[in-house]
């Protein structure tokens, strides 16, 4: 790959197949969990035990590509030194950056392995450079991953008055809240996606075939019905349809995905260290392609960014893994600013 002053490409790795699919297509790092509620998206099936991680961080490192551990969720009252083990093990792993959203997580960590790099995770919902040079000055955190919240004006800013790298959203699912600070998985089944390490847990999604339709629902809550025309979604709760003033229709968020095509000049432009694929839980094809379209799209800016044009293939190709198959640009580029 040619040397580039653009955002280091980082893709998702919810097992051993993901992880190598994205070094082999094209990602500059990748990031992993452990197969536990330290990691935020803890998925039955996904992740990583002791023998894939060392494989995996073998595969990776010796192709010059990073690797990051996400130690993602808050340590549970009398149980913090399971967290606290799961940085001790990323450390004697020889991970690249553990990211971390726990105050005391990183406390912890700054104190026990100082060497150790480490990144606020978006789970610790810094949204304002004063946040983010808190964790730098505090426990010397050297990336800030942002929530999908900020306008690109609003980044730039952060990114003009820290010294800390600042990694951003590029593709895959949005989030309507603050990450970290998620209330609506918690209100409707007890477990919060910011403690337990899911996002409506699969235990409480129900599917309801009748004739014509299916319904979906999560812990009893009825999320969406579909049609038979309609591909049918995961039941997040805050990307379903409710009847709201009489009218049905997606209240809070559309099911769609966040794609950063169109504006990687502009993200590149203010100093962007990062871009950030969501997926986790994702296959290694959608890894795969998301990595393939996007290493595309950076290799083309590196090399000409005066004439970066977005190809219809890259468009294509994320089109068909995307949430709902639409995709938007986020608060990135909101109208009403």
């Amino acid at each position: 790959m040619p040397h580039r002053a653009v955002p280091q490409l980082i893709c998702p790795a919810g097992s051993l197949p993901a992880l190598k699919a994205a070094v082999d297509h094209g990602a500059d790092a990748v990031y992993i969990g452990y197969r536990d509620d330290t990691n935020a998206r803890n998925f039955a099936g996904l992740n990583f035990d002791q023998k894939a991680m060392v494989a995996g961080i073998r595969y990776a490192q010796s192709r010059q590509r990073k690797v990051l551990m996400a130690i993602n969720t808050f340590a549970q009252p009398g149980r913090a030194a399971a967290w606290q083990r799961a940085v001790d093990g990323a450390a004697d792993l020889g991970v690249d950056a553990v990211i971390l959203a726990d105050i005391g997580l990183l406390d912890y960590a700054s104190r026990r392995h100082p060497t150790l790099r480490l990144h606020l995770s978006v789970q610790g919902s810094a949204t304002s450079y004063e946040a983010v040079n808190f964790a730098h000055r505090e426990f010397g955190v050297q990336r800030a991953v942002l929530p999908r919240v900020l306008t690109l004006a609003q980044v730039e800013t952060v990114i003009r008055n820290t010294p800390v790298e600042i990694e951003v959203f590029g593709f895959g699912s949005l989030c309507v809240m603050n990450e970290g600070r998620c209330w609506l998985s918690s209100y409707a089944t007890g477990e919060s996606p910011n403690t337990v390490g899911a996002c409506s847990p699969a235990k409480y999604v129900k599917w309801e075939k009748s004739p014509g339709a299916m319904s979906t629902r999560l812990n009893g809550i009825l999320i969406d019905r579909f049609g038979d025309d309609e591909a049918a979604g995961y039941p997040t709760l805050c990307k379903g349809r409710f009847e709201v003033g009489g009218e049905t229709y997606y209240a809070l968020e559309e099911p769609a995905s966040l794609n950063v095509l169109e504006v990687l000049p502009e993200i590149a432009a203010i100093g962007v260290a990062a871009i950030k694929v969501e997926g986790r839980q994702r296959s290694p094809t959608y890894v795969a392609q998301v990595t393939r379209s996007l290493r595309a799209a950076l290799d083309a800016l590196a090399s000409d960014a005066q004439h970066f044009q977005v190809k219809a293939a890259w468009q294509a190709e994320l089109a068909r893994v995307s949430e709902g198959s639409q995709v938007t640009l986020g608060a990135y580029n909101r109208p009403w600013r």
